[in-house]
């Protein structure tokens, strides 16, 4: 699990991320929704430690991480998978040695070990074993996501974080995505919380859904109260489709029979 406590942060006299609590359980795909500009990505950067809170804490495990020292933040960050917006794959190394750099950084595993492990976990996510040898500017987007999952997960990790990960997909291949991030976090047990802006992710694999404005905590609850939620700020989110303003319409008459 994960906790946040009053977690707040600043740049110079801007504050961006203005004072909520959270808790994320395992084996559960948590998504953090929002309007460009809401806190979205700040928070993540934080979760993740590659920002700093100016007040506040977050928890693993019952464990403050803001408090930790190098040692202590590293055996964390084993502990992590990250998948961010662009991918973010090294493009100087091929599909297969993307994934097996979080191995040779953090295991202690044989050079045979880490490359058999790679394989596996590329075969989870059905890239092909003759496309191992390819680099990052040789295959799709949809394939590069694919990757980028695999690199995330190829240790394990307890905790899952993504960033947009259905950013400049097709709806076909965004559903595949949407369905192996889903996948993964049941068959591994991991924390996994999800930045989108994407309504199609909400109601396919969102088990809890957090909807951030302005750097506060606006609403938080399920897929299915989502849809009939009556705070404001949340109807404009969610309801800006004319099909999705149906269904809610929709949903409405049908709690009223």
């Amino acid at each position: 699990m994960i906790e946040v406590k009053d977690i707040r942060k600043s740049f110079d006299d801007i504050e961006v991320l203005k004072g909520f609590s959270l808790n994320f359980e395992k084996g559960k795909v948590n998504l953090i929704i929002g309007q460009s500009g809401s806190g979205k990505t700040v928070f993540i950067k934080n979760l993740i430690g590659l920002l700093t809170p100016t007040s506040g804490q977050i928890l693993y495990e019952g464990e403050d991480m803001i408090q930790y020292d190098y040692a202590e933040k590293q055996r964390l960050r084993s502990e992590i998978g990250v998948v961010f917006q662009g991918s973010a794959l090294y493009d100087t190394m091929n599909i297969l040695e993307n994934v097996k750099f979080p191995l040779e950084m953090f295991s202690d595993m044989t050079a045979a070990e880490i490359d058999q492990r790679a394989r596996e976990v590329l075969d989870r996510v059905e890239i092909a074993r003759t496309a191992l040898k390819k680099y990052p500017s040789e295959i799709s987007g949809g394939m590069q996501k694919r990757v980028a999952i695999a690199r995330a997960i190829v240790n394990s990790p307890k905790y899952l974080f993504a960033d947009e990960p259905n950013s400049g997909l097709d709806p076909k291949t965004a559903l595949v995505i949407d369905q192996l991030i889903h996948d993964l976090t049941v068959e591994l047990n991991t924390t996994t919380i999800i930045n989108t802006h994407d309504m199609n992710s909400v109601m396919e694999i969102g088990d809890k859904i957090v909807f951030l404005k302005n750097g506060y905590k606006e609403w938080e609850g399920t897929k299915d109260e989502i849809l009939t939620a009556d705070n404001p700020s949340v109807i404009d989110f969610v309801y800006s489709s004319n099909l999705f303003k149906k269904l809610r319409e929709a949903l409405l008459k049908e709690q009223k029979k």
